[in-house]
């Protein structure tokens, strides 16, 4: 038995927005050195924590977090429309396992997958279906928003229950860190908008494109001091690996949304998944940063992070 530790940023503006030379160089060298990890770790099983931004989590029934029986990628921004290879039997216990442990579970045998949960798997582990792979859904846009606490808790169980299985797992936590991209929100959306967040699976391709066209073009414009949106913020984003990296995940539960949002942006709450990945991995025991970078990319409206870990 074995637990390792992936958590990177992902964004849908990678290869659509340039962020010039140096920094694409500099990313591409990041995603060069998660493959090698990915191989140097060599799972048997991944569990991936991701975040769904209104393509496959709907208002209609919007779940905290939820274990995916079964899911498989819609295909946006150009990510993988393929199924992830789920070990059902595994993620059918680690469902049980977080129940019985007073976490209030929810399950999905069909899950719809976006880019959140998509793009990193894809990027480094060489495709959906390469390992053995329990994608975990995790809320990251939607109000109202559990207590940090909760997810902490939530990836706790599942550490615990992990650690349990003859396997070489690695826990993936895709999101964040500080990001504001341009998504409806309930509170002041119109009502087209509100019936886009009740339910917009499976939109034409015109509609898709559209959408994918507004945040293309926000980036552009936030990487030229003419966006509205917020301010990604460095400081705040080196906070939260620093908790990260030390290992001290209940230091997480002081973090409130109301606070996140206004540091950090409206998406930040995607570092949920971290905080749950991360959490899972402490439950096993003490674990050792292999890889810890960062590195604001206005042109993909990204504080885009990493944090690799082994146990120690």
């Amino acid at each position: 038995m074995s637990l390792s530790l992936l958590c990177m940023s992902h964004t849908p503006l990678m290869g659509f927005n340039d962020p010039g030379a140096e920094t694409r160089a500099d990313v591409d060298a990041l995603f060069d050195r998660a493959r090698a990890f990915v191989e140097e770790v060599d799972p048997t099983l991944v569990v991936s924590f991701g975040p769904d931004h209104y393509n496959g989590f709907f208002y209609e029934l919007m779940p905290p977090f939820a274990i995916c029986y079964a899911g498989r990628g819609v295909g946006d921004f150009d990510t993988a429309a393929d199924p992830f290879t789920v070990p059902e039997e595994i993620a059918a216990g680690m469902a049980q396992y977080a129940a019985d442990a007073g976490i209030d579970m929810t399950i999905s045998r069909g899950a719809e997958l976006d880019h959140g949960a998509v793009q990193i798997p894809e990027l480094v582990l060489g495709g959906l279906d390469r390992y053995p792979t329990v994608p975990v859904f995790v809320n990251g846009v939607a109000e109202p928003f559990v207590p940090m606490s909760r997810i902490r808790q939530m990836g706790e169980a599942l550490g615990r229950y992990l650690a349990g299985l003859d396997e070489r797992v690695l826990l993936i936590g895709s999101g964040g860190l500080s990001h504001d991209p341009p998504v409806p929100r309930w509170a002041e959306a119109t009502e087209a908008q509100r019936a886009f967040l009740l339910n917009a699976r499976h939109p034409t391709p015109e509609a898709r494109a559209a959408r994918q066209e507004r945040t293309i073009s926000t980036g552009l414009a936030f990487a030229a001091g003419e966006a509205t949106i917020q301010d990604l913020n460095p400081e705040w984003d080196n906070a939260f690996l620093d908790v990260a990296a030390s290992g001290r995940v209940e230091d997480f539960d002081s973090y409130t949304a109301a606070q996140m949002t206004l540091d950090a942006g409206h998406s930040s709450h995607e570092v949920r998944c971290w905080v749950a990945a991360a959490a899972a991995m402490r439950a096993a025991g003490p674990y050792v940063v292999r890889e810890r970078y960062y590195r604001a990319i206005p042109e993909w409206i990204a504080g885009f992070g990493a944090l690799f870990a082994t146990t120690a």
